[in-house]
């Protein structure tokens, strides 16, 4: 049994098919084309270059990291969400957890289905406010993050070797043992003999593969029926939805994918995932067009029963963190003192500041929470907001998603690199000002210029840490890409309207801020590059657009504009494929640095992706292996990857996907569209990719009228997520 992922290792959101357009822009060659199945993720990597030869074997010294601690931080903060809600003693009006009622809630959404009026015992519960009215929310202490000492220990030998046994009788690869043990923990072996499917929460492995384990295992008593597959297949599709951006899935979606994976009963596997405590269920109340109005002339007793809602199930990490971001959020918006919100001290810098920077900062003057939209060029504004507050005296930070962008944000305050850290940085306490004795970060300002980067995780965390009559300023462009990881939170606080919003009239300029002004609003327009700005290249295939990419990254950029091969980056949809990022890597690492890659597929002077955890990445270079593992330099600082992480966490990063690059910008892009690759395209991915180039873009075209219809037809695809939902509940929307 293989568990090697899919080819195209996609979980890029893309959109539905559409019908034929009008060709479009760019230039004589029309547009650029799209490339294969598009992980944007950082999905599990595998090095390059055939087999990996292992790193220097030895003890690797117990060492504190920013990965094991923001890893830390992050246990920290769940165990703090799971203890807060356990005290909740009274019901709320959304997002209220229905495991124990499991059975109702079913028949529930068949009434509401059918367009009859639910049981009346499901959703009659009394409404509550989710946090007591007050004028100064008191915030609850906040835990201390523990020091880190050394990365969490690897299986115990016996363990490991008891599940290789099992898997060896069940007919899956042996070499699957570290990862099983890993993930189900001590009594591995007993708890897979006991219930084969629980070999779903390995990642890679899919249910065809788990299916035939536990025949193996069980014999005559395997069944499409069995109680254990339907609760395994629901626990998988959720962690699923999950990669794909959906926080939680509404239930009738969950039971007819249940109905694909040929689960007979969706509905009693979805009761017996909510009884086991594996997944969690909520509704919530969904308003329509005029309803307000409607309700308030409704005679109370009918308000309830007469109002729309939706079940959705989730597990349980997900839904813990959209709450707590919600309350969080709620908190912020409403503990800014008046005294400090009236803000005369802020006067002068408003005046000396025009246009849309002035407007920023008289916004957050007035209000806790402010976002800010707007191209690259914008960033100037926040960085003006940052001056301004610091010149008074606060103690102010931007948290950007990369040691790239931090560098670029830097910049526009004329160096002063104590003023810029990363969020992984700030989240791990590795830079940044610190916490005070309650676990807040010492801030009064927050800027996070990268916030459609940011999952509902991360945002949890960095909301949470603030402290009570903090501001936040959350910006970026909404024309990016969404984050890697589950949510759209800066989407999502675009649509709810719960504060000011900011919307920058500086446009990005020349013919690279034209083009990107059309995608944005879905024209793929022609635009005039006498500079060579823009170049199209037109591509038959795959080998064809591999040869091109490596012409231009070593012959055509370098003659026309001075640049070194490697201030090119090279963006394609997918890893996988004859024109994916691996294919590419190889070839550029033939040319830029050749080796055998003896260091677990890496050489020293290899540019890396690293991810330590999902939905962050550092760009670095390879500098040397040991005992400890594989030393990488990120932006200047030292980064040792444990030789056990190696494989799963680090890849080639000379060509990356448009989510692997996004946070950072380069002097020239490649965009590398294949004619496989139409299906991956969208109007953001076609935003992002474009994007990261800031002198000169070259597209590399194989795609014909896909590229054009991606960007006039093809959205985002919609994720599932609650926090629109649970803000309404507790901030009233901004005027």
């Amino acid at each position: 049994m293989s568990t090697e992922p899919d080819p195209s290792e996609s979980t890029e959101n893309t959109g539905p098919q559409t019908p034929d357009g009008d060709g479009g822009g760019l230039g004589d060659g029309g547009g650029p084309d799209a490339v294969e199945g598009a992980a944007e993720e950082t999905p599990t990597p595998r090095p390059a270059g055939g087999e990996a030869a292992p790193l220097v074997e030895g003890e690797a010294a117990a060492r504190l990291s920013e990965a094991e601690a923001e890893l830390a931080a992050q246990k920290l903060e769940r165990e703090r969400i799971e203890r807060r809600k356990a005290e909740k003693a009274k019901p709320i009006d959304s997002g209220t957890k229905l495991s124990g009622r499991a059975a109702d809630l079913l028949a529930a959404v068949r009434a509401v289905e059918s367009g009859a009026r639910p049981p009346a015992t499901v959703f009659s519960e009394p409404e509550a406010p989710r946090r007591p009215a007050a004028p100064q929310p008191v915030r609850p202490p906040q835990p201390v993050a523990a020091e880190v000492t050394a990365a969490p220990p690897p299986p115990a030998p016996d363990t490991v070797e008891a599940v290789r046994r099992v898997l060896s009788d069940g007919g899956a690869p042996e070499a699957l043992a570290p990862q099983v043990a890993g993930s189900l923990g001590e009594g591995a072996q007993e708890l897979l003999r006991e219930d084969p499917w629980q070999l779903l929460r390995v990642t890679g492995v899919r249910p065809e593969q788990a299916d035939g384990f536990a025949r193996a295992l069980l014999g005559p008593a395997c069944a499409p029926d069995d109680e254990r597959r339907g609760r395994a297949m629901t626990v998988w599709l959720l962690e699923q939805a999950a990669l794909a951006g959906h926080t939680a899935l509404e239930l009738p979606t969950l039971t007819a994918a249940l109905g694909r994976q040929a689960v007979p009963d969706a509905d009693a596997a979805v009761q017996s995932a909510l009884f086991e405590g594996d997944a969690l269920a909520f509704q919530d109340a969904l308003e329509e067009p005029g309803a307000a109005a409607g309700r308030a002339d409704a005679e109370e007793g009918d308000e309830e029963e007469d109002r729309p809602v939706r079940v959705l199930v989730g597990l349980e990490r997900y839904a813990l963190a959209e709450e707590s971001l919600a309350d969080g959020l709620a908190r912020i918006v409403n503990s800014l003192t008046k005294e400090a919100s009236a803000a005369s001290e802020w006067e002068p810098a408003v005046a000396s500041a025009s246009g849309s920077a002035a407007e920023l900062i008289r916004a957050v003057a007035g209000h806790g929470l402010v976002l800010h939209t707007g191209g690259e060029a914008a960033r100037a504004e926040p960085a003006a907001l940052l001056t301004a507050a610091r010149a008074l005296g606060l103690r102010a930070v931007a948290a950007c998603h990369t040691r790239i962008g931090r560098r670029a944000f830097g910049a526009l305050l004329g160096g002063a690199e104590d003023a810029v850290v990363t969020v992984s940085g700030l989240l791990s306490g590795t830079e940044g000002p610190g916490r005070d004795a309650d676990g807040a970060f010492a801030l009064d300002l927050l800027v996070v210029p990268d916030a459609p980067r940011l999952d509902v995780e991360r945002a949890a965390m960095l909301v949470e840490s603030l402290p009570d009559g903090a501001r936040l300023v959350l910006g970026g462009d909404p024309a990016e890409l969404w984050s890697a990881g589950p949510g759209r939170v800066f989407a999502d606080l675009l649509a709810a309207r719960v504060c000011p919003q900011v919307a920058s009239r500086t446009p990005d300029p020349g013919p690279l801020g034209e083009l990107l002004s059309g995608i944005g609003i879905g024209e793929l327009n022609q635009v005039e590059a006498p500079g060579k700005e823009l170049v199209i290249v037109p591509v038959r295939d795959a080998a064809e657009a591999v040869h091109r990419t490596m012409q231009l990254v070593f012959e055509s950029v370098p003659r026309a504009f001075g640049l070194a091969p490697g201030e090119t980056v090279v963006i394609t949809p997918g890893h996988g494929g004859p024109a994916g990022t691996r294919a590419l890597n190889a070839g550029l690492k033939e040319r830029l640095n050749p080796g055998p890659g003896r260091f677990g597929g890496f050489d020293p002077g290899d540019v890396v992706a690293h991810s330590p955890v999902p939905g962050q990445l550092e760009l670095g270079r390879v500098e040397k292996a040991d005992a400890d593992g594989l030393h990488l330099s990120c932006s200047g600082a030292p980064v040792v990857v444990p030789r056990e992480r190696v494989e799963h966490t680090v890849r080639h990063g000379w060509a990356l996907t448009a989510h692997q690059a996004a946070g950072s910008r380069w002097p020239a892009a490649v965009v590398v569209l294949p004619g496989d690759a139409a299906q991956a395209l969208s109007r953001p991915w076609v935003y992002t990719a474009f994007s990261r180039a800031e002198r000169h873009l070259s597209v590399v075209h194989g795609v014909e009228q896909a590229l054009p219809r991606a960007v006039a037809e093809v959205a985002s695809k919609p994720r599932t997520t609650r926090l629109p939902v649970l803000l309404r509940t507790q901030v009233p929307a901004a005027g």
